[in-house]
């Protein structure tokens, strides 16, 4: 074991398709994982633990597991000595609190000798407290949503993405707790061979965070007008020029952030841009 990674994950919920998902474009394999405990993986010295998510932060900490994907929302909740090592990117969700439909909310301060029906207490304890607010929190597990409607709490704290499953129950939402997304995170103690494997999985995953964060942009751009072109790529360093057939013409490659592509399409085009190829990139590496 001292020479493998030891990684924690949810067995079962929304965070385990997508860890499963991020360690294979990390070229990690995992097979026959289903219902076992530990599983290793294939290309990388990493083995899995399949585990309830609210144990993960306590397994991490005592050293049981060395690194583990969680989200957020169960890194406040447990507050577990944990370091955070990088957000992954998926599972975005929020903590929020939500009403029924029809009720007359005037804001926070409506929550004030309320029930409130949450599986995550100490993360409402904690809003609340930071609202000045006196409410009945309710700790259950499961089926969180539909405690209004059995009339057990006036209101709920509950993760939410869609918004879909409130819908469903007549709720509404109408504060946030918290953002959250997952995270990779460590036991703080690590030994110096542990941080060395925990390096190249964070650079994989890094790769493969930028690759999703950026296009690569080809396109046609009449030779006269290439360094206005130029001037409006944010690339990598500089974007490749290659001259066409057609002396009038080059081909002009690039990177360009997701979060920019149309305005940055717009501009091109507007300044003699032709035959715009956008393209996915894999990996990425810096």
């Amino acid at each position: 074991m001292d020479d493998v990674l030891r990684l924690a994950v949810q067995k079962s919920g929304r965070l385990l398709e997508g860890s499963l998902e991020i360690l294979r474009h990390c070229g990690i394999r995992i097979d026959n994982g289903e219902d076992r405990l530990r599983v290793s993986a294939s290309q990388f010295p990493l083995d899995l633990f399949f585990l309830r998510n609210a144990d993960i932060p306590q397994y991490v900490e005592d050293g049981i597991a060395d690194i583990a994907i969680l989200g957020d929302n169960t890194l406040v909740e447990k507050n577990r000595d944990l370091e955070k090592v990088m957000a992954l990117g998926f599972a975005h969700c929020r903590l929020a609190i939500a009403v029924p439909k029809g009720v007359d909310y005037s804001g926070p301060a409506w929550l004030e000798g309320k029930r409130i029906a949450t599986s995550y207490p100490a993360s409402l304890a904690s809003y609340l407290a930071a609202k000045g607010i006196a409410a009945d929190i309710h700790e259950i597990s499961g089926s969180v949503e539909i405690a209004p409607n059995i009339g057990l709490a006036d209101a709920i704290c509950d993760l939410v993405s869609s918004g879909s499953t409130l819908f469903k129950n007549n709720l509404t939402e109408k504060e946030t707790v918290l953002q959250s997304e997952a995270w990779l995170v460590s036991h703080r103690g690590l030994p110096e061979n542990k941080k060395a494997l925990l390096s190249r999985l964070v650079f994989r995953l890094q790769a493969v965070r930028h690759a999703g964060n950026n296009k690569y942009l080809l396109m046609n751009v009449p030779r006269e007008r290439v360094k206005e072109v130029i001037r409006l790529l944010p690339g990598m360093k500089s974007p490749t020029v290659v001259p066409l057939a057609d002396e009038a013409w080059c081909s002009v490659h690039t990177v360009i952030a997701e979060d920019r592509f149309w305005e940055i399409i717009d501009l091109l085009r507007e300044v003699g841009a032709q035959g715009i190829l956008v393209i996915p990139i894999e990996k990425m590496i810096r």
